[in-house]
């Protein structure tokens, strides 16, 4: 696609157990906004990348057990704006008596404020 921007770079993710959110940004990116959209915060950058995400009730929206949630070996987030639509591919892994299960949401969103077609990966 003509003119699409791209990002990449090297990230962080956490999670507080109390309040059930999971988040995961590219690290060393000045911050400018966030857009609330359903269950999740989607933060961007001076430069209107897709940056962060935080996932509210992450547990339940991931089917997944809070305790497992506290360790994630290994993660990557794809971020893509295209067309007035977020589309968030997370992939991650989580423990379960030491298997590794992996976990590949998708998440799509149309949002009403313009913003330039990008592309983000953060790892």
């Amino acid at each position: 696609m003509e003119g699409k921007r791209c990002l990449e770079g090297k990230g962080e993710w956490d999670y507080d157990f109390k309040y059930d959110v999971l988040f995961f940004k590219v690290k060393n990116r000045k911050y400018l906004k966030s857009i609330e959209v359903d269950n999740f915060v989607l933060d961007l950058d001076s430069e209107k990348f897709l940056t962060g995400i935080q996932i509210f009730d992450a547990s339940e929206f991931l089917k997944t057990d809070k305790i497992m949630l506290r360790e994630i070996p290994n993660w990557r987030f794809e971020a893509k704006i295209e067309n007035n639509k977020i589309e968030v591919r997370l992939m991650f892994q989580i423990k379960l008596r030491n298997k590794i299960i992996e976990k590949n949401p998708i998440i799509i969103q149309p949002i009403e404020q313009r913003l330039p077609n990008s592309q983000l990966i953060c790892n």
